[in-house]
C-alpha cells in the first residue's frame, strides 16, 4: 500500500520522500513484470544443468574441454587436476535438482603466473543482439546464480566481448562454507563495441576458480574496457590450494535489464534441442559409444545403419540431425564396440556374424552427415552400423 502521509526515508545518505519512494517501487515492479514476460530471457543455455549428453562425471581433468553439462566448458591451463560432475545436489525449494561441481583431486597451491582455471559459457552473436551492446541504448546485464563451496572468500565472474576484445569483471563473496548461497551481480552497460550478428563467439561468461599473477596483479576491471589480463581476476580465491576443495553452481541466468527475474525453467526437450545445436550424438545421452553393442543385430540402440546394395558394391550410410547445428560440425564415428574411426561393424540380416570393414569417406553438414563404406564381402543383405558424434561448439 502506498504511503498517504508525508514521510522521509534515508537510503545511502539520499532523502527519499514518500512520493518518490512509491514511484521507485512502482517503476521497479513494472520493470520486473515486463522483463519476466520475455520468453527465453535467459541468454545462457542449460543453467539448471539438466542436459549432460557427454555423461555426468569426468575425472582427471587437466586440459580445456567440454566434459559433462552441455555448453559449460572448463578452461584449465596447468592449474590442478579436477573431477567435474553433474551432482544431484541443489538449493532446496528452488526447483533445481542438479548442479555443476568442480572437485580438486591434485592441488596447486602456488599457481604459475600464466595459470588459469575457469568454468565458462560462450554465446554466439545471433543470441545476444538484444543486449544492444555498442549502442546508445546498451542494456545493463544481470547475472544470478546459486553457488556452494567449502572455500569461503572472494570469487570473480567475468563478462567478455570476444568481438571487440573487451571485458568487465565483478567479484562476489562466498561467506559460508558448504552452504548454498544465491548471488545477483550487475554487469554495466557498454556503449562501445557492437556484437557481430553471426554464429561466431561474441559474448561469454567466465567463472574464475583460480588464477596466476598474470590475471590478478592489477586492479579489477569493474567497468568495461579493452581487456587487460592483469585486471581480469584480481582478488580471486585459489580453489586449487588443496585437494577436496570444491565449487558448485546452478540456476545460472544472464538477462538484459535492470532487475533479476526468477530463473526461467525450460522444458527438458526444449533445452536439449538448444544444446544439440552445438553437440549431438546418436547413442543415448550419458552412454558411451559402443555401450549398447552385444554382438547381436537386435541391439543397435541409437545406431546409424544402412543396407548394402544388392550387388555388394559401396554403400552410403546417411543420417539427419534433429536441429540445424551452429556451423559445419566435426564428425567422429565409432564402431558399436566403441572403436574410433576407420572401423565399423556390419552384421548380416541372415546371421549374427560381425566383421570389420574399412571405412571409406565421410562428410558432415549443419543438417546431417554420411559415411561411405565399401563392403568387405560379395552379395547384398548386409548393413553397416555405427555411432556418430557431431560437434560445433564455440
Amino acid at each position: 500500500m502506498a504511503w498517504t502521509t508525508p514521510q522521509t526515508v534515508v537510503a545511502d545518505s539520499t532523502e527519499l520522500t514518500a512520493a518518490l519512494w512509491n514511484e521507485q517501487v512502482r517503476d521497479n515492479t513494472l520493470a520486473l513484470y515486463a522483463q519476466s514476460q520475455y520468453p527465453y530471457r535467459n541468454l545462457l543455455y542449460n543453467g539448471a544443468m539438466q542436459v549432460s549428453q557427454r555423461g555426468t562425471s569426468t575425472a582427471s581433468i587437466t586440459t580445456t574441454g567440454y566434459y559433462t553439462a552441455d555448453r559449460w566448458q572448463v578452461v584449465n591451463a596447468t592449474l590442478g587436476t579436477w573431477t567435474q560432475s553433474v551432482a544431484a545436489d541443489a538449493p532446496t525449494a528452488q526447483g533445481f535438482r542438479n548442479s555443476l561441481k568442480m572437485l580438486c583431486t591434485t592441488a596447486d597451491a602456488s599457481p604459475a603466473a600464466g595459470d588459469v582455471l575457469t568454468v565458462q559459457q560462450t554465446l554466439e552473436g545471433y543470441d545476444v543482439q538484444r543486449v544492444l551492446k555498442g549502442t546508445a541504448s546498451a542494456q545493463t546485464l544481470r547475472i544470478s546464480f546459486w553457488v556452494k563451496s567449502n572455500q569461503t572468500g572472494t570469487y570473480v565472474v567475468e563478462c567478455a566481448d570476444y568481438d571487440n576484445s573487451r571485458s568487465t569483471s565483478q567479484s562476489y563473496t562466498i561467506t559460508a562454507s558448504d552452504t548454498w548461497e544465491q548471488k545477483t551481480i550487475t554487469i554495466p552497460a557498454d556503449t562501445t563495441g557492437t556484437l557481430n550478428n553471426d554464429n561466431g563467439a561474441s559474448l561469454g561468461i567466465n567463472f574464475w576458480l583460480a588464477a596466476g599473477s598474470n590475471y590478478t596483479s592489477g586492479t579489477l576491471a569493474t567497468v568495461w574496457g579493452a581487456q587487460v589480463s592483469a585486471n581480469r581476476a584480481v582478488g580471486q580465491t585459489n580453489l586449487a590450494a588443496a585437494t577436496n576443495n570444491y565449487w558448485q553452481v546452478t540456476g545460472v541466468q544472464l538477462e538484459a535489464g535492470s532487475v533479476a527475474t526468477p530463473f526461467e525453467f525450460l522444458p527438458y526437450g526444449d533445452e536439449l534441442a538448444r544444446c544439440q545445436r552445438y553437440y549431438w550424438h546418436s547413442y543415448p545421452s550419458g552412454d558411451s559409444p559402443g555401450k549398447n553393442y552385444s554382438g547381436t543385430a537386435a541391439n543397435l540402440t541409437g545406431a546409424i545403419y544402412a543396407l548394402n546394395s544388392v550387388d555388394g558394391s559401396n554403400q552410403i550410410s546417411g543420417f539427419s540431425l534433429p536441429v540445424t547445428m551452429r556451423a559445419t560440425p566435426t564428425l567422429t564415428f565409432y564402431s558399436l564396440n566403441g572403436t574410433v574411426g576407420n572401423t565399423t561393424w556390419y552384421p548380416s540380416f541372415l546371421s549374427t556374424t560381425y566383421t570389420n570393414i574399412v571405412s571409406g569417406t565421410s562428410a558432415a553438414t549443419q543438417h546431417g552427415g554420411w559415411v561411405g563404406t565399401p563392403e568387405a564381402g560379395g552379395g547384398g543383405g548386409y548393413y553397416t552400423a555405427f555411432h556418430a558424434v557431431m560437434s560445433a561448439e564455440l
